[in-house]
């Protein structure tokens, strides 16, 4: 290359909070100090969803606090305020509607209608190529539960919904599922906005994935509308990423890959053991780092047959695919490779993966106060007990802060 390319470093808090004002940044730098005292994040978890529950007026201190730092808004267009602001810096927008699954058909055909409105917002907008769903947004828990313990190779691809366990009732309620999610993924695919289908428990993964290859095998011909999320801290996922990419080839289709680490550890080893079967979950972080890494070489090795999604949090990750690319000669904007983190958090990464001309996004949540409290809850529990996550957040903007003399 004639002209080499600027090194990536996420230590540059300049780029990384050039997006925040200084009231902003003293904000979050309470909010992330806070965060870091564990005994205060349990009462604030429990007492939040309780207070709102009961009609309390902290609406008010909510929406001022935790949730401007994760949630776009209350609404479509509050939250293009927020991605306007963020296309001025490179970063793009993977719109997510926060509202977790209400069970009942009435609920589901609502959330179907939602995630279609989300899809012909983004359209509408520069820097929203994607949105995320989740189809226990639209499909009752136990029904997905029955379908996934039919399933009988637990290890790899297997590419089939067993239908034959449903009496005619279920069956009839499986097709409506399939009916929404057909809806969905043709609304997306004629706007050209890629849905992102999230990972849910393993004991109801078997459907949602064989779910979601098939609406590949139809949507993912020309381009990629349909992405899977690949969770690599369970033990079996590199192979059944492998697994998958196999069956893309083998019917033509481009693989969607959105690689995570992974979110409900603990409920799953919690389970697993009450259970008494063997944790799907492996047995250290070493071990979800390799197969995470070994995932996104993997991808870039065959981006001709895969757009891969690098979702993480990881700094050593996100700048091995950003080597990787490099080492290969490719653009930094490769139609295929795309970088996202949440909104509120790792702005050290995305912002200068961004300054750096890749395709990366935020993650950002919508939604009334009350529905995203448990998405909240998670986020100040994930702050508070991931390994120096905190710290991490808050050195780099106490950091840049020193920077701006405040």
């Amino acid at each position: 290359m004639d002209n080499p390319l600027p090194a990536i470093s996420f230590d540059n808090t300049e780029y990384a909070f050039a997006y925040k004002t200084d009231q902003e940044l003293k904000k979050a730098s309470f909010l992330f100090s806070s965060m870091g005292r564990q005994s205060l994040v349990k009462l604030g978890t429990r007492f939040t969803p309780w207070a709102i529950r009961v009609g309390l007026p902290v609406k008010g201190l909510i929406r001022n606090t935790i949730f401007k730092q994760f949630v776009g808004g209350e609404t479509l267009e509050e939250t293009a305020r927020v991605a306007d602001k963020l296309e001025q810096f490179g970063v793009q927008v993977i719109l997510d509607y926060g509202v977790e699954g209400k069970e009942g058909e009435e609920n589901f055909d609502h959330a179907c209608e939602e995630f279609i409105r989300v899809i012909n917002y983004a359209a509408t907008q520069h820097n929203m190529p994607f949105m995320s769903i989740k189809v226990t947004g639209f499909a009752r828990f136990a029904l997905l539960e029955k379908l996934d313990a039919a399933a009988t190779d637990k290890s790899g691809y297997e590419g089939r919904v067993h239908t034959e366990v449903l009496n005619e009732e279920e069956k009839a309620e499986w097709q409506r599922v399939v009916d929404r999610m057909h809806r969905i993924i043709s609304a997306a695919a004629a706007k050209n906005i890629g849905v992102l289908v999230d990972a849910e428990e393993t004991w109801i993964q078997d459907p949602v994935d064989a779910l979601t290859m098939q609406m590949m095998e139809l949507y993912n011909l020309e381009k990629v509308t349909v992405f899977n999320t690949i969770q690599l801290y369970r033990h079996d996922r590199l192979a059944f990423l492998k697994d998958s990419f196999s069956q893309a080839v083998q019917k033509r289709f481009i693989l969607g890959a959105k690689l995570v680490r992974g979110a409900y550890m603990e409920k799953e080893r919690k389970r697993a053991e009450e259970m008494g079967y063997p944790s799907p979950i492996q047995p250290n972080k070493e071990a979800s780092d390799r197969d995470y890494n070994s995932g996104v070489e993997f991808c870039i090795e065959h981006l001709d047959r895969i757009s891969l999604i690098v979702a993480s949090h990881n700094e050593y990750s996100n700048l091995r695919a950003a080597e990787l690319l490099d080492q290969k000669g490719l653009p930094h904007n490769h139609p295929h490779i795309h970088f996202s983190q949440l909104y509120g958090m790792s702005d050290n990464i995305t912002f200068n993966l961004a300054k750096a001309g890749l395709s990366v996004s935020k993650y950002l949540p919508f939604g009334p106060i009350h529905d995203v409290i448990p998405y909240l809850m998670r986020r100040a529990q994930e702050n508070s007990s991931v390994s120096g996550q905190t710290g991490r957040e808050l050195g780099l903007i106490k950091k840049e802060l020193k920077r701006r003399k405040i």
